[in-house]
């Protein structure tokens, strides 16, 4: 197997899920510094002081904002990857990052706090676009013997720009005042290392023979990134998924509810990746500063403690890519969401009885790291080759659609409700992670399909089970079956 193939995984990496990762932490340092920034712009702008209120208003602007550019950003990912191909919508996803880098790093030379806002929007719209066209490029690209570890790396590449998101932030680094509007704009040097070297790469496979119909590309393509090996399985098994579709455009949203031939597939991707806000990591991340504190780590240290839960999310998705392929990823994800309801279940009981005990707030910082670990080598990993493997080429677009547009909604939403959440019920807000995580387990044991070591006709075929019943069912197989065989043969 040629190194190619990783490369192009780690240049998706950088301009992709890493833009995401780095946006979602990178804003928590120069939260003050901005907040005085505004008052101060405020103040020379209409002579008067901003009350607390509006001061708080704008913030919010600043922070929500980056998810409304996230969905639009998604709502986009589907066309622009059907009309210009995985790799030009790629490269295309880095011009509003480029623009949100220029417009957050000149805005304080410039005296406008619009200009954070307009930046934060645009930098969202990348993360909604890189991140959905990343995970589809990437997932298209590997093998069937690799898709799992190859997509997989998109997972680490957030954890990742989480990780260099907060170390940018300390003191140390660019977390000071006169500094921070470098840090808003550290997000334009992996949109520029990406521009400069992904037009080095190929265009998708699949996406060259099944949408293009440019097989003579698509073998120089599958050369290039694998090597000079005998590759004509996985190329047959493209021809067979051609030839399934029969030449149907790509699907919208609207078609993935209308059709009943992907009903499962749809209800799976809600349920189980879609929804995965609901599974109450950001919730656990804010908890972990009081529980730190209750374990005796000084405030000025909680920084630092905050990079070592970063680098343990970014081992445990690491150690995801070396368990999928072997596992699988069904065993990984129903043993991983079990896990993580008993932590949370056993969290809200020590969080209930922190200040009775001692030694009660190291046992919650154990299930922390033990909730963190179970999310990294589970769900964090596992659902990224998801829509990839369950869905065929026509389809496969709009599913990335869809599941980047609800997570955004969700995220917004959650954004909005949990300070009501936590002041209501405290530490009692677990139980409605719990009970998600729970019934993922059970939904994933009993009714999702293993995708490992399957073709996309092959997991196709599997949720023909489920989305037909009695002849409807057997003809659906044998048609599926008919066009393998007829691939085959020629």
């Amino acid at each position: 197997m040629s190194y190619n193939l990783f490369l192009l995984a780690f240049v998706l990496g950088i301009g992709g899920a890493f833009q995401y990762g780095l946006q979602v932490s990178i804003i928590n340092s120069p939260a003050e510094y901005i907040k005085s920034f505004i008052r101060e712009t405020w103040l020379k702008r209409y002579s008067s002081s901003p009350s607390e209120d509006m001061i708080t208003l704008m913030w919010s602007f600043v922070v929500s904002i980056y998810t409304i550019g996230g969905l639009l950003g998604s709502l986009s990912a589907g066309y622009l990857s059907v009309r210009f191909g995985r790799k030009k919508a790629m490269l295309f996803a880095n011009i509003p990052a480029l623009l949100s880098a220029t417009l957050m790093g000149l805005s304080r030379l410039c005296g406008s706090f619009e200009m954070i806002i307009a930046g934060r929007l645009f930098s969202g719209v990348c993360g909604g676009l890189a991140l959905n066209i990343h995970l589809m490029y990437a997932g298209e690209c590997a093998p069937q013997k690799l898709r799992g570890l190859i997509a997989i790396t998109g997972s680490t590449a957030t954890a990742v720009g989480k990780f260099v998101g907060f170390a940018l932030g300390l003191r140390e680094v660019l977390g000071v005042d006169a500094l921070w509007p470098v840090l808003m704009a550290a997000n334009a040097l992996p949109a520029l290392f990406q521009l400069l070297t992904l037009p080095f790469f190929p265009d998708s496979p699949r996406y060259l023979l099944i949408d293009k119909k440019d097989k003579e590309g698509c073998i120089k393509a599958v050369k290039q990134l694998w090597g000079d090996g005998d590759h004509m399985a996985e190329i047959d098994d493209m021809m067979a998924e051609q030839e399934a579709i029969r030449g149907e455009r790509a699907k919208s949203v609207c078609d993935l509810f209308r059709d009943k031939a992907v009903r499962w597939q749809l209800i799976t991707l809600f349920l189980v990746a879609s929804c995965m806000q609901l599974i109450g990591v950001n919730v656990v991340y804010f908890y972990a500063y009081n529980v730190f504190i209750k374990a005796g780590i000084p405030p000025a240290q909680i920084h630092y403690v905050s990079l070592g839960v970063g680098i343990t999310e970014i081992l445990t998705t690491v150690l995801c890519g070396f368990l999928i392929e072997r596992a699988g990823r069904k065993t990984l994800l129903w043993k991983s969401y079990t896990v993580m309801a008993l932590a949370l279940g056993l969290l809200t009981v020590t969080l209930s009885l922190q200040d009775s005990f001692s030694w009660i707030p190291y046992c919650s910082v154990a299930l922390i790291f033990i909730f963190i670990m179970s999310f990294g080598i589970g769900p964090a990993g596992v659902l990224c080759p998801l829509p990839t493997e369950i869905f065929i080429q026509s389809y496969r677009p709009a599913a990335y659609v869809f599941n980047g547009a609800t997570n955004w909604i969700q995220l917004f939403i959650l954004g909005l409700l949990f300070p009501f959440i936590v002041e209501g019920l405290g530490s009692f807000c677990f139980i409605i992670f719990l009970t998600y995580c729970l019934s993922m387990a059970i939904f994933v044991f009993l009714v999702m399909p293993e995708t490992k070591g399957k073709t996309m006709l092959q997991v196709m075929e599997e949720f023909n089970r489920l989305n037909y019943r009695g002849k409807k069912r057997q003809t659906a197989l044998q048609q599926s079956n008919c066009s393998v065989m007829t691939v085959t043969r020629l």
